[in-house]
This record gives structure tokens, sequence and C-alpha cells, in this order.
């Protein structure tokens, strides 16, 4: 893939780490990975996609920390949780991806996060902060999305 043909630009490896964890809880995670690592996306940083919010579900077994903190629950009976998933990018170095699991287990509330780690390829474009391609936010008329926060 280095050797990528795409005249719009290339691509790099990384690893892509995808966090299951409560929605009040994504601002906290991402706070402390930017203690060891930017998130950086091209000129941008602190980049991470956050799904809307869904449901994880799960049967503790004996001994788990369920059935050992919460009183009365029975071992082998469903839980539900909201949840959702977000997705960071890093380059593909083993040493960086073990700081920012490390940070993220640190303030994650589960003993056992749910985190998929993956290698992968993303695109980087060739900048052109002012590009006239009629598609562009800057261009079509309707600028940038209404932001959410």
């Amino acid at each position: 893939m280095e050797d990528y043909p795409g005249k719009a630009g290339r691509l790099i490896p990384v690893f892509t780490i995808e966090v299951q964890t409560l929605p009040e809880d994504t601002d906290r995670i991402l706070d402390e990975i930017l203690k060891v690592h930017p998130l950086g996306y091209g000129n941008y940083r602190r980049n991470a996609s956050i799904t809307a919010p869904g449901r994880e579900t799960a049967r503790p077994n004996p001994n788990s920390t369920t059935t050992t903190h919460v009183e009365g629950f029975e071992a082998g009976a469903t839980e539900t949780y909201p949840m959702v998933e977000v997705k960071i990018s890093v380059e593909r170095d083993k040493a960086v991806l073990a700081k920012v699991m490390d940070a993220i287990i640190s303030v994650h509330h589960y003993e056992e996060p749910v985190i998929f780690v993956r290698e992968d390829w993303v695109s980087r474009a060739n900048y052109d902060p002012n590009s006239d391609n009629p598609h562009r936010w800057w261009n079509n008329g309707r600028g940038l999305p209404d932001r959410l926060e």
C-alpha cells in the first residue's frame, strides 16, 4: 500500500482502536489518551469517531465483578447497558499502541474493557485549504454542519 497510485493522496499504516464505553465516559477516555498521543489526522488533533448510543449485553459468570459488587445479582442473568464505540487511529507503532491502550484501560469503567485493535491503512489527502473544489464545505454554499457541542 505504500505505493498506492491514487492522485488525491496517499495511504499510511495505522492501528485502529475501537473502544466500547458509556456515552458519558468518552471525553474522559479521549482526554487521558491526549496525555500520551495527540490523535492527529492531517492538520487536526483529538480526532475520534463516536457512534450513536446503542446497547451492550452480557451474562456475567460467578466471581465476576458484577456478581461480586451488585448485591443479589445472579450469575448467568443478562445485563444490558447503554454503550457507544469510540474509534481512533494511531501510527502503526507498538510502543505508541501500548501507551494509548494503557491510557484507555486506566480510566475505563470496566475491569475488562471491550477494545478492538486492527492494522489498517488510512487516507491522507493532498491537502489544499484553498481548493476550489465545489464539494468542499467552504465552497458548497452549505458550510459546516451544525455543531453538536
